[in-house]
């Protein structure tokens, strides 16, 4: 199976919900802020995670 960048991933997404908090609370910079770093850690997770079940097999 081919590895995925999950990192890539979370960054984009966290973008994405960290601008539509931004937008719904009248401060888009500090929602990006927060999306991005959400995302950083979610994305670093899935990938240690895939990392792992990879070295099992």
């Amino acid at each position: 199976m081919k590895n995925k960048n999950y990192k890539g991933m979370g960054i984009a997404l966290g973008a994405g919900i960290g601008t539509a908090l931004g937008v719904a609370m009248g401060k888009i910079a500090i929602g990006l802020a927060l999306g991005l770093g959400i995302g950083i850690a979610i994305g670093a997770v899935m990938d240690q995670k895939n990392k792992k079940d990879h070295s099992e097999e």
